[in-house]
């Protein structure tokens, strides 16, 4: 991972205390979605999706505070379909007062995606394309770890992130769970509930009780995963078990 960042370009945007752009080198100016003569706005609402404004005055907060070191933050941007890698610093002056703020971030979208599929949502735009992921990039420790996506078991949500869980354990995700589907490959992954993403070549057991259906993924400790009504008939569909195992018990 190291070699590779250091192969990249780096992002630079330069805040001041009401997190105004003051500046930014080209590589951002290429990277953002800044138009030739637009005027440098507050950077939550200028560059960023509605979804990820609240991590970017996460990363904001953190860096104000003395006693933290912001983590870094990984996040899936519309510009297109690009994952920026994130950090921020505060800066200070001779009495080490808060000055402004440094953003720094790298593409690592070629890290880890893989080639673009088109999208099958009748939802979306027509011919819009996508890029599916090969890796999911993972935070720990003020470290950046990057999941092979067929070792991953299943995704849980937890608010504007997620948790990333394989045989090894979890590991904690700053994407969005629907950022995540949408890069998937949807024949081995299938969001079975509004908080799961599973990988279903990692699925042992379907269980019915009461008109409900769990799933289990075996493994030192078992774990069982709920299935909405909804998802039910489609699971059993790519699971190829239609009309062999019904949705009610």
């Amino acid at each position: 991972m190291l070699y590779l960042l250091e192969r990249f370009d780096v992002g630079v945007v330069h805040l001041d205390l009401e997190l105004r752009v003051l500046g930014m080198n080209d590589f951002a100016r290429r990277s953002l979605p800044v138009e030739e003569k637009m005027p440098f706005g507050k950077i939550v609402t200028s560059f960023h999706p509605e979804s990820a404004k609240a991590k970017v005055k996460f990363l904001l907060g953190q860096a104000e505070c003395p006693v933290n070191n912001a983590p870094p933050m990984a996040m899936m941007i519309n510009i297109p379909d690009r994952v920026l890698l994130i950090k921020v610093s505060k800066l200070g002056d001779a009495q080490g007062a808060t000055t402004g703020y440094t953003l720094v971030f790298y593409d690592i979208t070629e890290v880890v995606s893989k080639e673009a599929v088109v999208s099958s949502d009748k939802e979306s735009h027509a011919g819009a394309e996508k890029r599916q992921l090969r890796k999911i990039p993972t935070i720990k420790q003020n470290r950046v770890l990057l999941v092979d996506v067929p070792s991953v078991s299943f995704i849980r949500s937890e608010g504007h992130y997620t948790w990333v869980h394989t045989g090894q354990g979890s590991q904690f995700c700053n994407l969005n769970i629907g950022d995540i589907e949408s890069r998937l490959d949807p024949q081995l992954f299938l969001r079975v509930h509004r908080s799961y993403i599973v990988n279903l070549s990692h699925v042992d057991e379907i269980i019915r009780d009461d008109g409900r259906m769990t799933l289990r993924i075996m493994g030192p400790t078992p774990i069982e995963i709920p299935v909405s009504r909804g998802s039910a008939p489609k699971l059993l569909e790519q699971l190829g078990l239609a009309g062999v195992v019904s949705v009610k018990s």
